[in-house]
């Protein structure tokens, strides 16, 4: 029976490999590479590199920080193939971080001790008895790992070592991804395919001349398939996974498209799309003036930091104002920076910029349309004690969403007073049995408490959860100085609930924020809950208005419509054994009770300290903030 099984499986990959050998679309039959190295380095190119290290400090502080974490991996134990659960991912992710580490520092430096490590990394992986195809991002990242090590140190090798090694790329990565059982993703427009796209990419560049066929398909395939991900980046570049997916997509997107064209001379056109080269824009903007991310959908809840993609971005549309907040990451080097896996790639993408001198943007205001559209607005780049807020709108239905439609976070004098919880560890929702990846109406995914409505900063109405195929593009959008603004139209997601559901943020002559809300009900009455989460100390006063305390900073929270509001607060602690606990956090605001068929709106305004505001001031209706 396991002959039998073994044969079709292998007469299937036969099949599959002869069919794709008839299909070149964008790769000539007549291709060929570089010696090696040919990914993303070539030979000699090290030159560079260390030349930007000699004249420019902040490259130089990054590379020791590289040379000295490649000492620290000399001691540590090789890895053991041992899953968390269906997962292989962090030691992928592992033997990426340290094999790419140590060929970097071995290129640059010579030091044989770094040489002799990577080799039995690669040697370690090489001899896993799989990559784990069933979770096909394990595949990717270690294919990746191996193919640069390979690629990179292939005159340094020990001879007897290259024939394992393209052995293990060919029967652990290349050809389990011809296999339909584990290459759904080739369909997909998330991560997945990203990621596994440039891992498949890097193996079949690194083994070309042993696998030219095959090789050239593999690219072929890639150059189309990642077509899909791609476009979801228009129009404008906002990216419908959030930050943290961003920096997971995007930075293997990036290595892709660095390596085929560092190989190949091209890019195909892949990054010509509307979207795709204003994502830089559209990740930077996400940092708040608190240092925080806007980490919507399933995002870590940590500030921006050193990002090594924002490199290629700066360098690829020549607009050094990208790298403004990464000035700060460089000067003072985070203790995790090296980290992140992909971080040699910074040197090698940013080997002709200069950090210290990237001015700031010009725009304080970005809006991003698409599939999971977002508004994101500051009064300065350069005050630390600026404005800043973000508003969600969108669809709970897309990969990694939350039904967050609505909810906004706000920074102001440094803090952040209006948050997102962002992700919950997968493992420890799946650990006990939680399906976890359902997006219907009914799935489990919606009880988890970070993921629905009832836990954002946003609106619901008798508690109910909102509507999973809704969504809410940004309606609106205004520049002015004196009216930073973004509405949007909710309506799709409350519509089992009210007729008309309407939201708009804006900063009010760059001294306080307004949050004002529309609603019509339809033939039933209703009770909407207004509600803000926040990492604060709450302390509620009269008349509707509560102040918030935290680190010695205070804003108010101030509601001006309707009158005679009584503000409350809510629990944010779990409703079940699985969520995860949220020590320090509140959910403050008000609930009203709204009869059928009438309109009702909500006016709150949120007060830095020191701020005095004319109450005589009047907003004006949602649909007049655009002129």
């Amino acid at each position: 029976m396991k002959r039998t099984s073994f044969l079709l499986s292998f007469l299937g990959v036969l099949c599959l490999h002869f069919t794709l050998q008839a299909q070149l679309k964008h790769v000539s039959t007549s291709t060929n590479v570089p010696a090696h190295p040919r990914i993303m380095l070539l030979k000699g190119e090290e030159k560079e590199i260390l030349k930007n290290i000699s004249s420019d400090k902040s490259w130089a502080k990054l590379h020791q920080a590289i040379v000295a974490e490649c000492d620290n991996m000399i001691a540590l134990e090789p890895l053991q193939r041992i899953q968390i659960g269906r997962r292989l991912l962090d030691k992928s992710r592992e033997a990426l971080r340290r094999i790419f580490y140590l060929s970097y520092a071995y290129r640059t430096t010579k030091n044989p001790a770094y040489l002799k490590r990577a080799e039995t990394e690669l040697l370690t992986v090489a001899q896993f008895s799989d990559w784990n195809p069933s979770h096909f991002l394990d595949v990717g990242e270690m294919t990746m790992a191996v193919a640069i090590g390979y690629d990179w140190l292939y005159h340094d090798l020990q001879k007897s070592s290259l024939p394992v090694l393209r052995e293990a790329i060919l029967k652990k990565g290349l050809e389990p991804s011809l296999d339909a059982k584990y290459n759904s993703w080739l369909k997909a427009s998330h991560n997945w395919n990203q990621v596994c796209n440039a891992g498949m990419t890097y193996g079949a560049l690194a083994i070309f001349e042993d696998k030219p066929e095959l090789a050239k398909q593999i690219i072929d395939r890639a150059i189309e398939s990642i077509k899909l991900p791609m476009e979801d980046y228009n129009p404008d570049g906002a990216y419908p996974e959030g930050y943290s997916y961003w920096g997971y997509g995007t930075s293997f997107n990036v290595l892709f498209l660095s390596a085929i064209n560092r190989a190949l001379g091209s890019e195909f056109g892949l990054s010509r799309g509307r979207g795709f080269l204003n994502t830089g824009s559209y990740v930077q903007q996400m940092v708040g003036t608190s240092g925080k991310t806007f980490n919507y959908s399933d995002a870590g809840s940590g500030s921006g930091g050193l990002n090594p993609t924002l490199c290629w971005f700066a360098e690829r549309t020549n607009d050094a104002s990208l790298l403004f907040l990464q000035k700060k990451a460089f000067e003072n080097l985070s203790p995790s920076v090296t980290k992140d896996r992909i971080l040699p790639a910074a040197l090698i993408w940013g080997k002709n910029l200069k950090i210290s001198t990237a001015p700031a943007p010009s725009a304080l205001a970005w809006v991003g349309q698409g599939k999971n559209p977002v508004a994101l607005m500051r009064t300065s780049w350069t005050d630390p004690n600026a404005i800043y807020v973000g508003l969600k709108a969108g669809s709970p239905s897309v990969n990694h969403a939350h039904m967050d439609i609505g909810s906004f976070v706000m920074d102001a004098l440094g803090e952040r007073w209006s948050m997102d919880f962002g992700m919950q560890e997968y493992e420890s929702l799946e650990s006990k049995g939680v399906k976890l990846w359902g997006r219907e109406q009914e799935a489990e995914r919606w009880q988890v408490h970070r993921y629905n409505n009832l836990a954002h900063s946003t609106l619901a109405f008798d508690n109910g959860f909102q509507l999973v195929d809704g969504y809410a593009r940004i309606t609106s959008f205004t520049q002015r100085p004196v009216f930073l603004s973004a509405t949007t139209d909710m309506t799709s997601v409350y519509r089992n609930a009210v007729a008309i559901a309407k939201r708009g943020l804006a900063i009010i002559d760059q001294k306080y924020v307004v949050v004002k809300d529309e609603i019509t009900t339809s033939d039933k009455p209703t009770v909407v809950r207004w509600a803000m989460l926040t990492p604060a100390e709450v302390r509620i006063g009269a008349n509707g208005s509560a102040e918030l305390f935290q680190n010695g900073k205070r804003v108010q929270l101030k509601v001006m419509e309707p009158a005679s509001v009584t503000l409350k607060t809510w629990s944010t602690q779990p409703t079940h054994d699985y969520d995860a606990p949220n020590p320090g956090t509140t959910l403050v605001g008000f609930e009203l009770t709204l009869p059928s068929n009438t309109s009702q709106i909500i006016n709150v305004q949120l007060i830095p300290e020191g701020i005095s505001v004319n109450e005589d001031t009047k907003i004006p209706s949602l649909k007049d903030w655009r002129r």
